[in-house]
């Protein structure tokens, strides 16, 4: 038996003696809940109106990777999305439908950093809190 072969061998061998797994046990955490919360931030272009500051966005989980979104502003209508992963990202699942074109969390800013486009309206904000 070749070295490196060996070695697997016994390794998995001592892997299976311990019970430990090859592989982590962790289970990814929901999207859903990462995004959950209160954004504040503003409308920064709307092609049927002005912009419009000081704009609440409420991101409430709803089911598993699922979220819907309230907005403090009448202009953005209430929305419901699927999210996934991309890269260091939380974005709607699939082809955009409805008035929601765009959500996007960048997971790597501190406080967290969402981008919306609602029914031709842009917002633009950070997680509160």
């Amino acid at each position: 038996m070749t070295r490196p072969l060996a070695f697997a061998a016994a390794l998995g061998a001592a892997v299976l003696a311990t019970g430990l797994s090859a592989q982590p046990d962790t289970t990814p955490p929901d999207l859903a809940d990462l995004a959950a919360g209160t954004y504040r931030g503003d409308v920064i272009s709307d092609s049927r109106g002005s912009s419009r500051s000081d704009v609440t966005i409420t991101v409430s989980k709803t089911g598993p990777d699922t979220v819907e979104i309230v907005s403090s502003y009448d202009r953005l209508p209430t929305v419901s999305t699927k999210l996934e992963r991309v890269m260091d990202t939380v974005q709607n699942a699939g082809t955009p439908t409805g008035p929601l074109q765009v959500f996007l969390l960048d997971t790597t800013k501190s406080p967290l950093r969402l981008d919306l486009t609602i029914d031709e309206a842009s917002w633009s904000g950070e997680k509160a809190g």
